[in-house]
């Protein structure tokens, strides 16, 4: 398996490992629990090393990037920030990124660990005839999120959410960037890998206490947040995910395109809070509560240490209003609600 330039870090903490799309990674350092509660409460600090980053560069970069995703990427300023997917010819999601111009000719693309591969492939597939060179990059990453993290990474006034600029953090060149993956303010932190471990250092020691990928998905779930593999797959397109508004449809041509236009959702991405015990879990079934009849599945659940109950995203038919949940043959009655759970 491959490991982050923070491996040692992790086992000197004494992390607990699980293999995740190929990487071994952080799972919990002790309590997956109280990490989550203090990325809500506090300032949490990830190590993100295994996503995928994929510099693209040259003067036909924004045109091919406009091509090749269903965003208009060509229309964010320098310096700025846009969620986006790479969609299937069918209009299946192949990853969903985020994008940073860095400058005018040249991109920053952040995929999925698992999907990297892919992105790469499918880039490179598309660029015919576009005037751009494509380079993955071996590079660290590292996520400071809570309401603390302004105290650790500092004011930075003309860094608004969603933006990127280069600076020097814990005496290093960094690309600091105002995303995330929680729910929660924070920062996102490019570096060069042999600086990864002073950085983490350095966040460490102001107060943000290390958190595993256990408590980063009960954070994003409470947050309403898909998940590649779970709310997003080739079998579903960004419509069904409830995120048409990310697909720039009157682009003249993107790839896609034509599946996209002619999408009428016949399912749709909900909430769902139920009150016993047992949570619902992926592939659980979700059925009409009169009939009993399937009518959805669940795609991520957990109980939410923030809200005290389970929480639950799921496909369900269009327009289903009351249901119940299959936990492991007891059926658990389920309250459809809007997305995200929870809202700072």
């Amino acid at each position: 398996m491959r490991r982050t330039a923070l491996h040692h870090v992790h086992q000197r903490l004494g992390a607990s490992f699980t293999e995740f799309a190929g990487w071994e990674m952080p799972v919990r350092y002790g309590s997956d629990v109280a990490e989550h509660h203090a990325v809500r409460q506090s300032v949490g600090l990830f190590d993100l090393g295994h996503m995928g980053q994929i510099e693209v560069s040259g003067p036909e970069a924004a045109a091919f990037l406009d091509y090749a995703l269903v965003g208009r990427l060509s229309a964010i300023a320098v310096g700025r920030a846009k969620y986006t997917m790479l969609c299937h010819t069918n209009g299946g999601v192949l990853d969903d990124l985020v994008v940073y111009r860095l400058e005018a000719q040249r991109f920053l693309v952040v995929a999925n660990a698992a999907n990297a591969p892919i992105v790469l492939a499918m880039l490179g597939e598309y660029s015919g005839g576009y005037a751009v060179t494509i380079t993955a990059l071996d590079r660290a990453l590292l996520a400071v999120q809570g309401p603390d993290a302004v105290k650790i990474v500092g004011e930075h006034p003309e860094l608004r959410y969603y933006g990127i600029e280069a600076e020097r953090l814990a005496g290093k060149d960094v690309l600091l960037a105002r995303t995330g993956y929680t729910g929660e303010d924070g920062f996102e932190i490019y570096c060069a890998n042999e600086d990864a471990e002073a950085i983490w250092a350095w966040a460490a020691a102001a107060g943000a206490q290390p958190a595993g990928l256990a408590c980063r998905d009960t954070l994003r779930l409470e947050a309403g947040m898909p998940l590649y593999g779970h709310e997003l797959t080739v079998r579903t397109t960004p419509f069904h995910a409830g995120l048409g508004r990310i697909v720039a449809l009157d682009k003249s041509d993107f790839v896609g395109a034509a599946a996209l236009r002619a999408v009428v959702p016949d399912t749709e991405l909900v909430g769902l809070v139920t009150r016993g015990r047992r949570s619902p879990r992926a592939g659980h079934a979700v059925l009409d509560a009169v009939t009993g009849a399937k009518v959805g599945e669940v795609t991520s659940g957990a109980p939410s240490p923030t809200l005290g109950h389970p929480i639950a995203m799921a496909y369900v038919a269009t327009g289903t209003t009351a249901v119940v949940v299959d936990v492991r043959g007891t059926r658990e009655d389920a309250e459809i609600v809007k997305l995200p759970f929870y809202k700072r």
